[in-house]
């Protein structure tokens, strides 16, 4: 590293510090009056930077040097082992990718998804009501981003306005419940069932529309949503919202809270799971690859006979399904709705889940939005610097890895002659 790097570094940390000032020095004590001065965390701000500039550097250096080759070496014919198949040799990337492809082998599949079906099912009992409620909100949020996955990963039509269709869902079942006693089966299946029209109904007008102009298109329906909620005064309780929605009901038992959290919490994995199979289903079938054609280039689809209308109104309405199921799922948890927990920074959580999780992945998805949900509360013991740490989260992986956590591969189909074919 060059002496200009690190005075840049330098410049950068001594920038930082300014900026923070007057949060991480000043401290406004409303009480008596008073001011607190906390120099002390300027030089812990300067340093921080400095060295995490440096790391930076380094890492980005690194990055753009190509790696060196393994030197060689003799087989061994007794082991059959060569360096690059041994456990010390290659770089860590090379280490890690051969321990991910001894892992994902067929006969590790099983016993490692049962591990983790265990795992999720015995999670309730593992853990605290706490962490279950936060479970149960990063899970609503995995349904949330493999829906909208359908529409972005696999179609490439940015969708800015997806948490319309949640709030939907949620408000179908706080009205049903308010005016006619709806209880939660009875309004899972129609809060879903409305999403997809409010989805159809906004594929309509927006099928000819295309990257940034559908994105403000979609955000504009989002906002017009959540203002027809909190307008809507005597049907949606306005501003005040619904208040007092009943959590789901096991044969009419009474259940407290926990058990009710409970309860709550393997409905939600049931309905993760269906969403999952139907999701990976729909991905492999003749529509979802039609999806991926038009997402890639929806010209050249349209000359190859992929009808583009039908094929964006069904993405569309399939994505709105999820999103209304979830929805209803999340008034029955909360118990409590209304318009300021559908704002257009709800659905940017969303598309975040998909874009670091990795576009068109199920399961980087998946990893996607645990991990944003998850990881904002688990930091909670680092009040002040939480966000801080997660934006620095991101940033870096955003820098290393572009693509998501884990990238959609590919399908390849490679066509062989037959040996008579060959042999003539």
């Amino acid at each position: 590293m060059s002496f200009q790097e690190i005075k840049r570094t330098l410049g950068v940390a001594l920038w930082f510090v300014f900026l923070t000032f007057p949060i991480m020095v000043i401290r406004v004590n409303q009480v008596d009056m008073t001011i607190q001065w906390r120099w002390y965390n300027m030089f812990y701000v300067g340093i921080g930077t400095f060295v995490g500039g440096l790391i930076w550097r380094f890492a980005l250096a690194r990055r753009k040097t190509p790696g060196k080759p393994a030197p060689a070496a003799t087989t061994k014919t007794d082991t059959n082992e060569t360096p690059a198949d041994s456990a010390g040799g290659g770089s860590i990337k090379d280490r890690f990718a051969r321990l991910w492809g001894t892992v994902t082998q067929q006969k590790y599949r099983r016993p490692i998804y049962a591990a983790g079906l265990v795992l999720l099912l015995a999670f309730p009992i593992l853990s605290s009501l706490y962490q279950t409620s936060i479970m149960i909100t990063a899970l609503i949020y995995v349904m949330l981003a493999l829906g909208l996955n359908i529409v972005i990963g696999l179609g490439g039509m940015l969708h800015l306005g997806y948490i319309a269709f949640f709030a939907v869902g949620a408000y179908t079942y706080g009205i049903l419940y308010k005016f006619f006693g709806i209880g939660f089966w009875v309004a899972l299946p129609l809060g879903a069932i409305l999403a997809t029209l409010a989805g159809v109904l906004l594929a309509l007008p927006v099928i000819r529309l295309r990257g940034d102009y559908l994105a403000i298109v979609t955000l504009g329906f989002a906002e017009i949503v959540r203002i027809v909620f909190n307008n809507l005064t005597p049907i949606t309780g306005g501003p005040q919202g619904i208040g007092g929605i009943p959590r789901p009901s096991l044969f009419g038992i009474d259940m407290n809270l926990s058990a009710a959290t409970t309860y709550t919490y393997y409905i939600i994995v049931a309905a993760v799971a269906l969403t999952i199979f139907v999701v990976w289903r729909f991905e492999n079938s003749r529509l979802g690859r039609a999806l991926v054609a038009m997402g890639e280039d929806d010209i050249a689809a349209e000359a190859m006979g992929i009808d583009i209308t039908r094929t964006k109104v069904i993405a569309f309405a399939l994505g709105s399904f999820w999103a209304g199921l979830g929805g209803v799922i999340f008034a029955s948890r909360t118990t409590f709705i209304n318009p300021a927990s559908f704002t257009v920074w709800q659905s940017v959580i969303v598309l975040s889940c998909v874009v670091l999780g990795g576009m068109g992945s199920i399961p980087g998805v998946i990893v996607g939005a645990l991990g944003l949900i998850l990881i904002p509360e688990y930091l909670r013991a680092f009040s002040d610097y939480r966000m801080l740490m997660f934006g620095a989260i991101l940033v870096t992986m955003m820098v290393f890895r572009p693509g998501g956590l884990i990238q959609k591969k590919r399908k390849a189909y490679t066509f062989q002659a037959d040996a008579g074919e060959a042999s003539s």
